[in-house]
């Protein structure tokens, strides 16, 4: 066994030997008889010399005659199953907790307790289905089991069943007095985008509300308000959805700002245009709001102008598309046309596509696309587009 296995094993069992030991030690002023208590703490302290010894196997083999010795341990019953789960050992975890779950001598907290590591063994084996209705029985026992609510909203979003998942939250939120208003929103955003896909139009624009009085500051709910706004070519409402995207979280400025521009565009809004983005440059450091500056300069006052503009702006925040756009205005203005700039714009192209636009605040994954719920790490809403990179 190498070093960092050894640590491993030792850090896993001493507490559950220092549990143990405390059981053994309270036996002792209970009614068991000396010699039965005796034999227990010879047993135990066996268990504890052997994982000393960095011998666990032996170790954990002890620990479970100590349970098979005195039927009332059900801690270090509870605790031995854990440990086959960890190693891996699911089945022998399910068939004690199953057995711990059928005693008709143990308390109500008790058969929370065994039921909740039941249905961790089935989940931990990938029977999604018994762990459901394990943790159902659960909450059934118990309505405020919090452990058990939390793992049936594991489920359901595995499962993707949305529908089950917001009641969960729901429940779980009324049972811990945990905010659970931004996972319902997004819940409640992925039924959106279920109805949009089936053409479920009204259903869609009733899961966005739902999504809004759950988290008021709902990026993805304002989003899909502003798509749904511009399939009905209702740019006013799509303009007021994506700003509302912007100051809720501007890092996803970027991917609205497209679709925002050209509603005001359709509208000949300008002046709206240029107020909303000088506002919002004060609290964006990227270089997405400059960008659209930019355009909106060389439209009204020449490729110059836009070029010195851009420039200027590009000393507070460097970046590499801004740095790619003024080489394009650079060679547009043909003041110094030289092939250098043609150079360094073909570089800044391959750095554009070769890093990612994307990154997951919780984990780090990078990506070209964006995904609500970060595939690595599983957390939701935290992959946002990269400042310096190819979106800003």
């Amino acid at each position: 066994m190498d070093f960092v296995n050894q640590w491993f094993w030792f850090i896993l069992l001493i507490p559950t030997a220092a549990l143990i030991g405390w059981i053994v030690g309270r036996r002792g002023g209970e009614h068991h008889s000396d010699t039965q208590v005796s034999q227990l703490s010879t047993t135990y302290f066996r268990g504890l010399n052997y994982l000393l010894n960095e011998q666990p196997d032996k170790a954990i083999e002890l620990f479970l005659h100590i349970a098979e010795l005195d039927k009332e341990t059900f801690e270090t019953q509870v605790a031995l199953g854990h440990l086959f789960r960890r190693r891996g050992e699911v089945d022998r975890a399910i068939r004690l907790h199953q057995a711990l779950v059928h005693r008709s001598d143990i308390s109500d907290q008790q058969k929370v307790q065994a039921l909740l590591a039941l249905g961790e063994d089935y989940m931990k084996s990938g029977l999604l289905d018994r762990a459901e209705t394990v943790y159902a029985d659960l909450v059934a026992l118990d309505g405020k089991a919090p452990q058990a609510l939390k793992h049936l909203m594991a489920i359901y979003e595995s499962e993707r069943d949305w529908g089950k998942a917001i009641s969960t939250a729901h429940q779980y939120e009324k049972a811990t007095g945990e905010n659970m208003g931004r996972l319902i929103a997004q819940f409640e955003c992925e039924l959106a985008e279920r109805f949009i896909a089936k053409g479920e139009i009204q259903q869609a624009r009733d899961a966005v509300k739902r999504a809004y009085d759950s988290d008021s500051d709902s990026v993805r709910a304002g989003m899909i308000e502003g798509r749904l706004a511009l399939k009905e070519e209702n740019d006013a409402l799509a303009i007021r959805a994506f700003e509302r995207v912007a100051k809720a979280d501007p890092e996803f400025l970027p991917i609205v700002m497209a679709d925002l521009m050209a509603a005001y565009r359709r509208r000949g809004d300008f002046v709206g245009a240029k107020s909303f983005l000088g506002s919002i440059s004060e609290h964006y450091k990227g270089v997405a709001p400059v960008l659209a500056l930019t355009k909106m300069v060389e439209e009204e006052e020449g490729v110059s102008k836009a070029r010195a503009y851009l420039a200027n702006e590009l000393k507070e925040r460097p970046s590499v598309r801004g740095e790619a756009a003024l080489i394009d205005l650079t060679i547009a203005d043909d003041s110094d046309p030289m092939k250098t700039l043609h150079d360094l714009k073909h570089i800044t192209d391959q750095l554009l596509v070769r890093n990612p636009s994307y990154r997951c605040k919780s984990c780090g994954f990078g990506s070209r696309s964006h995904h609500w719920q970060c595939p690595s790490c599983r957390a939701w809403g935290t992959v946002k587009p990269q400042l310096n990179y190819a979106l800003v």
